[in-house]
Parts: C-alpha cells; sequence; structure tokens
C-alpha cells in the first residue's frame, strides 16, 4: 500500500524537487539543508502525506508561499545547495516516503539529508524508483 494515490504522485515528486531547488536558486545566502528539515517535519508536508488536494496540487512557488505562511517559517543564514542536487533530494525525499508509505517525518530520519548528499553522485544518475530501492534496503 502506498501513502497516497499514484494520481498524485507524480505532481508530488515533481513540485517537490522544484520547491527544493526554488529554495536553494533564489536564496543562495540561506541554509537550504535547515530548510528541507524543517519542511519535511512540517504540518505542511503531513498534508501532503494525507493526500490533501488543495496542498498536493500546489505548485512549487504557491507550496513556498503556503509553508512561509502556515509554518511561519523564516531562512536561516547559511550556504545553499548547488547544482541539481536539491531538485533531485525533494524528488527523492518525496518518491521515498511514498514507496515505502512513511510519514515524511519519519523520512528524513531514515535517510538523514548528510547521507543523501554523499550518496546523490552514485545515485542521481538512476531511475528514481531504483534509487529509492537501493537506499530502501541499507
Amino acid at each position: 500500500m502506498r501513502a497516497y494515490p499514484e494520481e498524485y504522485l507524480n505532481d508530488v515528486v515533481e513540485n517537490q524537487g522544484k520547491l527544493f531547488d526554488f529554495v536553494a536558486q533564489t536564496f543562495p545566502n540561506k541554509d537550504t539543508e535547515a530548510f528541507i528539515n524543517a519542511y519535511m517535519a512540517s504540518k505542511t508536508r503531513k498534508s501532503i502525506d494525507e493526500a490533501k488536494a488543495y496542498v498536493n496540487t500546489m505548485s512549487a512557488k504557491e507550496l513556498w508561499e503556503y509553508f512561509c505562511r502556515t509554518e511561519q517559517y523564516v531562512l536561516e543564514s547559511g550556504k545553499a545547495l548547488d547544482g541539481f542536487m536539491p531538485d533531485w533530494i525533494g524528488e527523492f525525499y518525496a518518491y521515498y516516503q511514498w514507496y515505502y508509505n512513511i510519514p515524511s517525518s519519519e523520512v528524513i530520519k531514515k535517510v538523514p539529508l548528510d547521507f543523501l548528499k554523499k550518496a546523490y553522485y552514485g545515485l542521481h544518475d538512476l531511475e528514481l524508483d531504483l534509487a529509492v530501492q537501493k537506499v530502501g534496503k541499507i
């Protein structure tokens, strides 16, 4: 059993990747990692886990604005993740959460961001499904 209907999957995966990339690109002097950790444990992401259509169908920018408003989130100073990594991490976490049907707040604990950053170079060229399954077996 998956976390929510497959009809939402592509939108959620794509939008979360775009969201993480949007934050990294738009705010180069802010800590993308702190944002990702906060987002994955947030009420906003929990709404996506629960297939609330209103949130599941938001664009990356709409999701960013909703998250900031709902969570009263303010980015921390720091360094942004660069290249394609933020987009891939967003997609990976969204697909992993759906595939294993676990709360997003647990995904970030099971697959810490530091691990995923190191594994990125060996995993990002794989199909997302295969990358998720490989990490899930560890």
